[in-house]
């Protein structure tokens, strides 16, 4: 049977690999509980100075967790395994955000949820200019979570709650601009990027990702930018209503199509998103973050909207979820912010 994570031990250095290919490396239960126990046993170990963490296969690095399982746990009556699997997730998230010696992720093609949980937190973050990153979740009835509401808040403007609340993705270059990578490197030096990692033992993250910058990074383009006028305009509105209300006022054309993704969303899903990036932008802490984003998936897995929501977009792929409620208006936002508040 094939390893779903394959953790190897060049001398100094340690290579963990996403092995789930045919899946675009979807996180399930056996690979995080692998991850996080081989991530702790080299931290403990004065012999491994370098930690590598990259995707096998060229479709993506991580396309998140399994949603199928996922939905197998919400209509099946087991939300509290699935809790726990979160849970565990979220802690490995953390732990690589705190990892005690420079650990280097690899973001290449799709990445998007638990995929960027793994990769954006990192102590040196790298990512190819083709790859697909996002936060997805509004689309499914959920909430951006891993620690998504933490980086969303940190990026410039109001890009955070522009993301969160459209589950629009952005590319490897725009990684950059948004703070969810270090630096955007070639596809070329991605793929062989363990064979110049001897020049780099010893070196302390900040170096490290000055080296590699310096030495391997290609020339970005931040088309995102140009759109950051508008996105603070709308999405900087002192509430929810406000914003949409300012997005279908608009003119813009890309203001209106974000106004139409938010639309199609789940109702609920869209106002925690809004609330979450906002909550996380007031306190700046990567671990109140993620336990807030637990509180809010033991609040939207008990909801019709996330069952819902994946059946129409994973499962049956009719692209017709039927939302419950199906208006902001009819959204108990005062529940929310109860639960966002602890």
């Amino acid at each position: 049977m094939e390893e779903l994570v394959i953790a190897k031990v060049h001398g100094p250095v340690g290579h963990l690999q996403l092995n789930r290919p045919a899946k675009i490396n979807a996180l399930n239960l056996q690979m995080l509980q692998e991850l996080h126990r081989v991530l702790h046993l080299w931290a403990e170990d004065p012999k491994i100075e370098l930690v590598l963490l990259t995707g096998n296969g060229e479709r993506g690095f991580c396309a998140g967790g399994d949603i199928a399982n996922f939905h197998t746990a919400l209509t099946t009556g087991a939300h509290e395994d699935f809790l726990a699997l979160l849970s565990l997730e979220f802690d490995t998230d953390h732990l690589i955000s705190v990892y005690p010696k420079p650990l280097i992720t690899v973001a290449h093609g799709i990445t998007m949820g638990g995929g960027i949980g793994l990769a954006s937190h990192a102590p040196v973050r790298l990512v190819t200019a083709q790859a697909t990153m996002g936060m997805p979740e509004a689309r499914i009835g959920y909430t951006p979570d891993v620690g998504g509401t933490h980086l969303l808040a940190s990026a410039p403007g109001h890009f955070g709650e522009y993301f969160a609340m459209t589950a629009a993705s952005f590319s490897g270059e725009d990684a950059v601009f948004l703070g969810f990578a270090d630096a955007v490197i070639s596809t070329e030096f991605a793929e062989s990027i363990f064979d110049e990692l001897d020049d780099l033992v010893g070196l302390g993250s900040a170096d490290i990702a000055s080296a590699i910058e310096v030495l391997h990074s290609v020339p970005e383009s931040h088309k995102l930018e140009l759109e950051q006028g508008w996105v603070d305009y709308a999405f900087g509105a002192p509430t929810l209503a406000e914003v949409l209300e300012r997005l279908t006022e608009m003119v813009h054309p890309a203001a209106r199509k974000a106004a139409a993704s938010i639309a199609g969303n789940s109702p609920t899903s869209v106002a925690a998103a809004f609330h979450s990036v906002r909550a996380a932008r007031a306190e700046q802490n990567l671990r109140s973050a993620l336990d807030r984003e637990l509180r809010l998936a033991d609040y939207l897995m008990h909801l019709p909207d996330l069952a819902e929501g994946i059946r129409a977009q994973i499962i049956d792929k009719d692209r017709n979820p039927q939302w419950k409620p199906n208006s902001p208006a009819a959204v108990n936002e005062a529940e929310l912010l109860a639960l966002l508040d602890g």
